[in-house]
C-alpha cells in the first residue's frame, strides 16, 4: 500500500509499520502518514493531537494510559533509538496483559500503531532520542493511569541500557493485578 508496509503483530490491532524512504547523497524523503493508505489497511483514525518528547539514555517513560479517554497512538522516533512497548488492557481480549515491543529508530524509520485500550511506554537505548506521536484523543492529565514498568505478570523484556531514569509517578505505578485496569 503506497509507501507503507503494515506488519501485523501477535496482538490484534497493533502494527509495526515500515516506511519507504527515498534518498540520495543529499538526504532522504518519506511520508510518515497518509490517511488513505492507513484506511486502506483498515486503520481508520482521526488524529487530533501531535506530541513530541526528548529524553536521554535510560529514561523510561510509562507504562501510561488514559482511563475514560483512551488514545490510539501512531509513534515514531525522529532521532536516536527507543524500545517501545504496548500492553493490551482491552476487556475480554485473548491477549489481555500481553505486550508487543519493537525497536524504533531514526535509522529504521519504523512506526508503531497502538490502538485504544493499551498501556504504552518506552526506554531510550541511544544517548538521546526524540520521540513523536499522533493521538486520536486529546490528553487529559487528570485521566492518566499507569502500570509498573517491571510488572512480573506482564514480563516485558526491556533491553539493558544501564541505569534507568524514571519519574516518581512511574517508579510507584501499580501492577496490573493491583489496578485491574481494562477498557
Amino acid at each position: 500500500m503506497g509507501n507503507f508496509t503494515f506488519n501485523k503483530t501477535d496482538i490484534d490491532g497493533v502494527y509495526i509499520i515500515d516506511v519507504k524512504t527515498f534518498g540520495d547523497k543529499r538526504g532522504y524523503f518519506m511520508e510518515t502518514y497518509k490517511q488513505s493508505d492507513f484506511e486502506e489497511a483498515g486503520l481508520k483514525y482521526n488524529f487530533v493531537q501531535d506530541n513530541q518528547s526528548s529524553s536521554t539514555r535510560g529514561v523510561l517513560r510509562g507504562l501510561h494510559f488514559q482511563k475514560q479517554f483512551p488514545q490510539a497512538k501512531l509513534v515514531r522516533v525522529l532521532s536516536g533509538e527507543v524500545y517501545d512497548v504496548a500492553v493490551d488492557l482491552r476487556k475480554g481480549s485473548p491477549t489481555y496483559g500481553k505486550y508487543v515491543g519493537v525497536l524504533l529508530s531514526a535509522e529504521n524509520h519504523r512506526q508503531f500503531m497502538i490502538p485504544r485500550g493499551f498501556a504504552h511506554g518506552f526506554v531510550v537505548v541511544s544517548e538521546t532520542a526524540e520521540f513523536a506521536y499522533k493521538c486520536d484523543e486529546v490528553y487529559h492529565p487528570e485521566d492518566e493511569g499507569g502500570l509498573a514498568w517491571n510488572d512480573p505478570d506482564i514480563g516485558i523484556d526491556w533491553p539493558d541500557v544501564g541505569e534507568l531514569n524514571l519519574s516518581e509517578k512511574d517508579t510507584n505505578a501499580p501492577t496490573l493485578a493491583e489496578c485491574k485496569m481494562e477498557f
